[in-house]
């Protein structure tokens, strides 16, 4: 449960790390689960995560939670993991459907578990946290008008965290971060995992004109704190009235940081294309939504198809590198694979002009239900 992706995983020398995974057992996780929560799992399950490992439990009383023991990388900072267990609460009370950490029998909201989970002791953030409803966005038949408030959303979100004060604000300066789509020259440093495809070639090209079109423009993106991560898989939604679905759950905040709503609003027409039956129909929908909270100015409109094509290269270059290291995981890590070559691929065949003018009209032209 959420897609999510780690910074210190992808090394620019290719060199590969200790393994940073968790790979705690049911019965250790059911032991955990009991001796820090006081909870009697009655029954348990793994949910699919890209470097930590989550856990579905649920209790005598038939209550669900989702166990999440992080990657021992990221445990190392926890003043990063408790700012964002504050954020999700923040949230929370202004609407959005995050998940609550649940405090452990000693009133903690994280604890930290030493393991040797084969590469020597290492130390693994563990929180216990609420289980929310739904399927992934990409799971479900969602319309334009569904997309449209994942749009607003996704800019309500970005809106709301402007209003949140806390001393620990500057450990979100996260510019290093590998994933952060400031750094999409650094995807050069991988593309070997690529040769022999032909689709290395479109991802060379769009990275010349990132920086040719794009960093040009940074200065002018409008910034602030962004979720950094809002994927198919960290979108959960519920089924309403009319064939209508309502988001029920935003998930995994691992990539919280300073960033550009830009970024924010890339990432989420980016994801929300890959399973979606008419992917060209996603932009402007999600654009409209966005749009409706938050206006973009000249120089984001101008570089939003770039971004949302340089998305798709991170996601396809450091997913192939990643199941390269991580064999074991290569169906999860290979997730964007299967739709994201051919979208790429069509992205760039159809051109910047068209396709701004498919997302900018729709957007323009949009009807709320």
């Amino acid at each position: 449960m959420g897609n999510n992706k780690h910074n210190c995983v992808l090394c620019a020398d290719n060199a590969i790390p200790v393994d940073p995974r968790p790979a705690f057992s049911l019965q250790q996780a059911t032991k955990l689960t009991l001796h820090h929560y006081g909870l009697t799992v009655t029954e348990i399950s793994t949910l699919p995560s890209y470097m930590d490992q989550n856990f579905l439990v649920m209790d005598e009383e038939g209550h669900k939670y989702v166990l999440k023991i992080m990657n021992s990388e990221e445990s190392q900072n926890t003043t990063l993991l408790g700012l964002q267990t504050f954020i999700m609460s923040f949230l929370r009370c202004h609407g959005v459907p995050t998940q609550i950490v649940v405090p452990t029998t000693s009133g903690q909201l994280m604890m930290m578990e030493e393991k040797d989970c084969g590469h020597g002791a290492q130390t693994y953030c563990v929180r216990l946290m609420t289980y929310l409803p739904g399927k992934t966005i990409t799971q479900s038949p969602v319309t334009t008008q569904d997309l449209y408030h994942v749009g607003k959303l996704a800019a309500t979100i970005d809106l709301s965290l402007q209003q949140l004060v806390s001393p620990n604000l500057d450990v979100l300066q996260r510019d290093g971060v590998i994933w952060s789509l400031l750094n999409i020259p650094l995807v050069e440093s991988y593309l070997s995992v690529m040769d022999g495809d032909p689709l290395q070639d479109v991802v060379k090209a769009v990275i010349e004109q990132y920086k040719s079109h794009v960093q040009p423009k940074i200065n002018s993106f409008q910034k602030g704190i962004i979720h950094g991560d809002l994927s198919d898989q960290n979108i959960l939604v519920i089924p309403v009235d009319n064939k209508h679905h309502e988001v029920s759950g935003v998930l995994d905040f691992s990539l919280l940081k300073n960033g550009f709503h830009v970024y924010e609003l890339a990432v989420t027409i980016m994801y929300v294309m890959l399973e979606n039956s008419r992917p060209l129909d996603v932009g402007g929908a999600v654009l409209a939504g966005w749009e409706s909270i938050m206006l973009l100015n000249n120089d984001e409109r101008d570089s939003l198809f770039l971004l949302v094509l340089s998305r798709f290269c991170q996601s396809l270059v450091y997913g192939r590198y990643n199941a390269k290291i991580y064999p074991d995981n290569k169906k999860y890590l290979l997730t964007t694979a299967k739709s994201g070559t051919r979208l790429l691929n069509k992205l760039w065949e159809l051109g910047k002009k068209e396709v701004e003018k498919k997302w900018f009209t729709d957007a323009s032209t949009f009807s709320v239900d």
